[in-house]
Order: structure tokens, then sequence, then C-alpha cells
């Protein structure tokens, strides 16, 4: 059986998993994927995380009166093995937590069964005047309805 493809990917057990071709412009001059481009690959599959859970970022800013908005605190990144030109990215995302005012993602990346990254990411839970603010519990039951086993 193949695996169906969706622009935004889709969501597996305990998170999201995305595919995305490396194009030239994602290379240095090496043929090797720049390494602030993983960051790209990274941000697009939280986005479309977000996306397939029915949460438009777009949208978040005015879910309430407050407004919501989720911004990177900190990242650990692993560098293992570079990609290069054409070659298809798997960028999956796991929920680690949700709740309070952060939420903790594992990411990966990984071509033809050799990972390529590692990430942890947090993820501060702010209001539009960028101060703290608790994650609505109906959003953090969507990140960890499918939260992997611990």
């Amino acid at each position: 059986m193949t695996e169906q493809f969706h622009i935004a990917g889709h969501l597996i057990e305990g998170g999201h998993r995305l595919h995305q071709r490396v194009y030239y412009e994602d290379t240095d001059f090496s043929g090797l994927v720049y390494h602030a481009r993983y960051l790209h690959f990274l941000e697009r599959g939280r986005t479309d995380y977000l996306r397939c859970l029915g949460c438009e970022q777009s949208e978040l800013i005015g879910v309430d009166e407050e407004g919501l908005v989720f911004v990177v605190h900190r990242m650990e990144i692993d560098f293992k093995s570079p990609a290069r030109m054409d070659d298809i990215l798997t960028i999956e995302t796991i929920t680690e937590k949700a709740g309070g005012a952060k939420m903790v993602l594992r990411q990966t990346i990984e071509t033809a069964g050799r990972r390529l990254i590692e990430a942890k990411v947090v993820i501060a839970v702010v209001n539009r005047l960028g101060r703290p603010r608790r994650l609505p519990e109906t959003i953090a039951e969507k990140f960890l309805a499918g939260k992997a086993p611990e």
C-alpha cells in the first residue's frame, strides 16, 4: 500500500508527518542543505501540524479578546547528516507536552531512512501583546490526543 501525500502532511500517532523536497535554493555552494534552511523545514512541520489539527495560526490571534500566538522560546538541534538537492525530506513533529503557557515538541528530519536532524522545540504561548497566557484546554487536548505513550 502506498502512502497518500497531502500538501499539509498528515497526522500520525502522537503527532504529524510532512514531506518536502530539497530545492537548489535550499543548498549552499557545496550542494548540501545550508544549516539555517533546516529551521524553515522544521517551521513548516510545526505550522502544518497546527493546520491538520484544525488550528490556523492566522485565526488564533482572534480566538478571543486576548489573542493567542505561538513563539519559539528555545530550540535544541542536533545535526546528524546533511541533505542534498532533490532529497525528499520527512519532517515529523511529536507532542511531548502541551499545557500551561508552553508546548514542547520533538522534531526529526529524515531522508531515505537516514536521520538528518533531531530537535527539541519549546513553544511559548503568549497573547497579542507578547505576554504569557495559558494554552486553551481545547487546543491542548488536540495536541495531547495523539501524544505518544511515555
